[in-house]
């Protein structure tokens, strides 16, 4: 694909800690846009989608705090990244918290479905984001879109799309993860899914897990959908994020997986979240998911 459609979300209402409503006007400052453009795509930027301040509205139930506002939102996405894969455009997301990927996966999905494609999913994260409103000792709903994705809790985000599970489990991984509720392990273990933990990227190398990753996401799949949330990196550098754990991933093997998804020649769609600039230094952590990005799109240094 020749074509970027950029989304912003602005939404925090899934996290704790505000301020990741900010996140897509410091990658747009970082220079994202052009940037993407100097690589020879075609980038149009569509602007933010108008998301609530928590201020403005009620919390609801403990369990999936604001779930109706944040679903509400998510269905906004899911309607304007299916209106960019109809378009032939890859949509890239700017969160915001990651609970919007329950929106911008599904569309994906959708999309490949219409093709009559299998989509994969590789979700980069030092979180597992599979809590259900049952486990989750928080109820903040952006530990809980890829259970969503998956199905069937939370249902206000599960049913995005019409479609539920929206995602395969066996063609779903997860690298990063260092950090998870007792109870979501249990759910990561029997879901199904492939994770590839922050110790197995010590032991086997990023190179390696990279590469079955890819394998593992291209099972019977045509197509590919990035979720990159910037607290997989280390917070050495990567300051500015929305939940911060030590000993995550280096500048270069955060950079060589998104260079091994661009080599794979299958991304659809990617999303990029919980950039927190009230965190960041000088804007650093927005100008490494901009770099990022450009490394999932194509830039080679030779």
């Amino acid at each position: 694909m020749s074509a970027v459609d950029v989304i912003g979300v602005p939404l925090d209402l899934g996290a704790a800690r505000r301020g990741v409503d900010m996140g897509p006007s410091a990658l747009r400052i970082a220079g994202l846009g052009d940037r993407i453009a100097g690589l020879g795509y075609t980038v149009t930027d569509r602007g933010n989608l108008i998301a609530p301040i928590r201020e403005t509205i009620q919390p609801g139930e403990a369990g999936k705090k604001y779930i109706g506002a944040i679903a509400g939102v998510c269905r906004r996405l899911f309607e304007t990244a299916d209106a960019s894969h109809a378009a032939g455009t890859v949509p890239l997301v700017l969160g915001g918290d990651h609970s919007v990927s329950a929106g911008s996966v599904a569309a994906t999905a959708a999309a490949a479905r219409r093709q009559g494609h299998r989509l994969g999913l590789l979700w980069i994260d030092a979180h597992g984001d599979m809590n259900t409103p049952d486990t989750s000792p928080s109820g903040n709903v952006h530990g809980m879109p890829l259970a969503a994705l998956l199905g069937p809790e939370p249902s206000e985000l599960s049913n995005i799309g019409g479609v539920t599970p929206a995602i395969d489990a066996a063609r779903t991984v997860l690298i990063g993860v260092r950090n998870l509720d007792p109870a979501e392990r249990q759910r990561v273990v029997a879901s199904g899914v492939h994770v590839f933990t922050m110790k197995d990227v010590d032991r086997l190398g990023m190179a390696t897990v990279a590469e079955r990753a890819l394998e593992l996401t291209g099972r019977d799949a045509d197509g590919l959908h990035v979720s990159f949330d910037l607290d997989v990196c280390d917070p050495g550098i990567a300051p500015g994020v929305g939940t911060a754990v030590k000993g995550g991933l280096s500048y270069r093997e955060a950079h060589l997986v998104m260079e091994t998804v661009a080599d794979s020649g299958r991304l659809r769609g990617i999303d990029l979240v919980e950039l927190n600039p009230t965190l960041d230094h000088r804007n650093a952590t927005a100008e490494l998911g901009v770099e990022l990005v450009l490394s999932a799109l194509g830039l080679r240094i030779l």
